[in-house]
C-alpha cells in the first residue's frame, strides 16, 4: 500500500465517523452462527470450485422465485465454469440449481467469463443479461453480453439465448451492468467499457434483432486522462423529474443528468478525494442526496458522502466525505444495495454485512453474517462478491466467491418501500411496466 493511500485512510479513520465497532445490542455476533443474533441463515448452497462463482441477481416478483449467479475463472477455480446458474428459491431454505448455462467451445475462451447480471421485461416478456469479458487470443474478445428469455421458467426447456451484444464497439466486453426503465418508457442497459464512457443500449432494440440502432448514447468519463467507468447506478429524481446517472470511474464518482440521452449533463463531480484515485461501486439514496461510495483497495471503507452543495450549486466539485463505514479495517468491502436507510454490503472476507444511514453522519452496524468460512491467506479480494435483496420480503442473498449462494433473513426486516420511510420508492429495482416517475409514487 502506498503512503498516499496510508495516510488517506488514517485521516479517514480518525476524523471520520468509521463505525466497524459502533454496533447495537440487536447486532452483537454469535460465534456459534458465525453471526449477529438478527441474521437468520435460511439456506446456504455450494454451486462451484472456489473462484468460479462472480455476481448475483434476484428477481423481484414473488411469482418468479428465481437467482441468478455468473459463473467465471478465477483465482483458485480449476476451470469450465463460464456461463451462469438457475436457482430455485420457491422454498429459501431449500434452493436448487435447475439450470446451468455454459459459453460454447470453453476450452478456448481466454478470460474471466460471466461477471455480472441484471433482469429486465420488455413488451411482457422477462430476460436476464450476462455481462462477459473475455481476451485476446481466444473467440468473443469483442462480446459485451449475452441476453436471455426466461419467461418460461421453472420449464428450463425454455431458457433461450436471444440476442448479443457484440463487436467494435463492445472490445474488451462489459464488467459492470445496469439495467434501468427510464422516463422515456425504454428500457435501457448501460455498460461499462474499455472506452472512457459508458454505453447505453436500448434493449427493445437488442432483443428485436437491431443490433445496429441499440448503441443509443454515451456517458463520458469526465477528465484529459480518462480511462473508463468501473461501476454505476442511474435512478430517477422524484423532485427535478430527471433521470440521473451515477458513476464512479477514472479520478472519482460522477453524476449526470440521462433525461435527454443524447446530451448527457454532468451535475456534481467527486474528484480529488483523499485516498480515491478510482471510483468502484457507487449507489445514492432515495432522494438522491446521499451517496455511498467504493474504492477498491485494502483498507479502504465505503465514503458516505452529502451532493446537496452540489446539487443546489454552491459547489461544481466535492472533495470529503461526511462520514465513513467499514467491517475490518484491514479488509475491503465490496459491492452493495441501498434500502434506505439500510445499506446491504457483500464484504468480500467479511461475508454479509448490512448497516444504517438513519444518521448519515454516523453509520452504524446491524446486522452481519460470515459467508466466507475461511482465512485471508488469498488476499481481501475473495469470498463474498455479490449482494441483493427482494422487496416485497425482505429475502437477502449473497454470492459467495468461494462457497457458493447463501439466503438470509434479518429481524424485523420484512420488505421495503421508500414511502414507508418518507422517501421515493426508488432503489436498484425498477417497475418495468409503469416506470420511475409511478414508481417513485408506488406502495408496494
Amino acid at each position: 500500500m502506498n503512503m498516499k493511500r496510508l495516510l488517506a485512510v488514517t485521516v479517514i479513520l480518525t476524523g471520520l465517523a468509521l463505525s466497524s465497532t459502533n454496533t447495537p445490542l440487536a447486532a452483537q455476533f454469535n460465534a456459534e452462527s458465525r453471526g449477529s443474533d438478527n441474521i437468520k441463515v435460511l439456506s446456504h448452497l455450494p454451486i462451484g470450485a472456489p473462484g468460479s462463482v462472480s455476481d448475483i441477481e434476484i428477481e423481484q416478483d414473488l411469482s418468479r422465485p428465481f437467482a441468478y449467479i455468473g459463473r467465471e475463472v478465477l483465482g483458485r477455480s480449476d476451470g469450465g465454469e463460464r456461463g451462469v446458474d438457475v436457482i430455485d428459491i420457491a422454498d429459501p431454505s431449500n434452493p436448487k440449481v435447475i439450470y446451468r448455462w455454459r459459453i460454447e467451445d470453453n476450452d478456448l475462451h481466454i478470460g474471466a467469463g460471466g461477471k455480472d447480471l441484471k433482469i429486465f421485461s420488455w413488451e411482457g416478456r422477462h430476460y436476464l443479461i450476462l455481462s462477459v469479458q473475455f481476451r485476446q487470443g481466444g473467440p468473443d474478445y469483442d462480446l459485451g453480453a449475452i441476453v436471455f428469455d426466461v419467461t418460461g421458467l421453472p420449464d428450463t426447456s425454455t431458457f433461450k439465448e436471444v440476442a448479443r451484444i457484440q463487436g467494435p464497439e463492445e472490445l474488451g466486453g462489459f464488467h459492470n451492468i445496469f439495467t434501468y426503465k427510464h422516463s422515456n418508457g425504454r428500457a435501457l442497459l448501460f455498460a461499462t467499457t474499455t472506452s472512457p464512457a459508458a454505453h447505453v443500449y436500448d434493449l427493445g432494440y437488442v432483443v428485436d434483432g437491431k443490433k445496429e440502432e441499440a448503441l443509443v448514447a454515451r456517458v463520458p468519463v469526465p477528465g484529459p486522462d480518462a480511462r473508463s467507468y468501473h461501476d454505476f447506478y442511474t435512478g430517477y429524481d422524484a423532485d427535478s423529474e430527471q433521470d440521473r446517472f451515477y458513476g464512479g470511474g477514472t479520478g472519482g464518482y460522477y453524476v449526470f443528468n440521462v433525461t435527454d440521452l443524447e446530451s448527457p449533463e454532468l451535475l456534481v463531480s467527486l474528484t480529488g478525494i483523499n485516498g480515491v484515485e478510482w471510483g468502484h461501486t457507487f449507489t445514492p439514496s432515495p432522494d438522491g442526496r446521499y451517496v455511498v461510495a467504493e474504492a477498491e483497495y485494502q483498507y479502504a471503507p465505503l465514503r458516505i458522502f452529502d451532493l446537496k452543495p452540489g446539487l443546489d450549486g454552491e459547489v461544481t466539485n466535492i472533495r470529503r466525505p461526511i462520514s465513513a463505514w467499514t467491517a475490518n479495517w484491514e479488509h475491503l468491502v465490496h459491492n452493495h444495495e441501498v434500502r434506505w436507510p439500510l445499506v446491504f454490503v457483500s464484504g468480500y472476507l467479511d461475508g454479509l454485512q448490512i448497516f444504517s444511514l438513519q444518521d448519515p453522519k454516523r453509520p452504524k452496524t446491524v446486522g452481519h453474517y460470515d459467508t466466507y468460512l475461511e482465512g485471508d491467506e488469498d488476499g481481501v479480494m475473495n469470498g463474498a462478491w455479490g449482494v441483493d435483496v427482494r422487496n416485497e420480503d425482505g429475502l437477502i442473498v449473497i454470492s459467495d466467491m468461494v462457497t457458493g449462494f447463501w439466503a438470509f433473513k434479518m429481524e424485523g426486516f420484512d420488505g421495503w418501500n421508500g414511502l414507508d420511510w418518507g422517501y421515493p420508492n426508488m432503489s436498484s429495482v425498477q417497475d418495468w411496466d409503469n416506470g420511475p416517475a409511478v414508481q417513485v409514487k408506488t406502495r408496494n
